[in-house]
């Protein structure tokens, strides 16, 4: 029991320090982020949580369960695109990408990361770090991905949902895209209204009239 305090109190330590990395910020030339165009993903029916969310969620049933905001839209504000910027930086510079098996000997489990984890532990300490900072969690939502190319695969991204569309942090960029700005395949994530229902994405997806000039 010790081990497990120690270790939710550095969890606690760091969840503390994003926030305050996060505060730290000088603003960014945000106008020509939020003048692209908003559009958001097509989704559709209901589909099977990941395994690893279903495990994450017995051992940490706060996390998963819906919020009393869980529906409410973001107005995105320079504010609080800096603020994505910011956590978005500090959690892919903090933690040290490394496979489940090479942790666990387990080829998947789902954990808030201190300082080492795989895409999914730091979707979900991004999500947590910006829910402490005030973002509802219907609009924090841990997306299945697939890359193309040689190095095809399965992957997790953190989607954020604002009135402007929905931006996608990565762990293997320190760039905030919208989603249709990306070269993956959205596979799943999970719905705006309840973390605990995944819905699919649309094998059709919307496309911007053009992509700016800067991508």
């Amino acid at each position: 029991m010790t081990g497990i305090r120690n270790a939710r109190r550095k969890l606690e330590t760091l969840v503390a320090a994003g926030l305050a990395a996060a505060c730290l910020s000088i603003a960014l030339p945000a106008q020509a982020f939020l003048a692209r165009p908003t559009l958001f993903a097509a989704v559709g029916a209901a589909t099977k949580a990941p395994s690893g969310w279903q495990q994450f969620c017995i051992e940490n049933a706060d996390e998963c369960r819906p919020g009393a905001d869980q529906a409410r839209d973001v107005v995105l504000t320079p504010e609080l695109l800096q603020q994505l910027y910011e956590v978005n930086k500090y959690v892919n510079d903090r933690v040290t990408w490394t496979s489940d098996d090479a942790l666990y000997g387990n080829a998947e489990r789902w954990t808030l990361p201190l300082d080492r984890g795989d895409c999914e532990d730091i979707v979900l300490l991004k999500r947590k770090l910006l829910a402490k900072a005030g973002w509802p969690q219907g609009s924090l939502l841990i997306t299945t991905v697939e890359e193309f190319g040689p190095a095809k695969g399965r992957h997790a991204v953190l989607t954020v949902r604002s009135d402007r569309g929905e931006m996608i942090l990565d762990n293997q960029t320190p760039e905030i895209l919208f989603w249709y700005e990306t070269k993956y395949r959205y596979l799943s994530r999970q719905s705006a209204a309840d973390p605990n229902v995944w819905v699919a994405f649309g094998t059709e997806q919307p496309k911007p009239p053009t992509l700016l000039a800067d991508r």
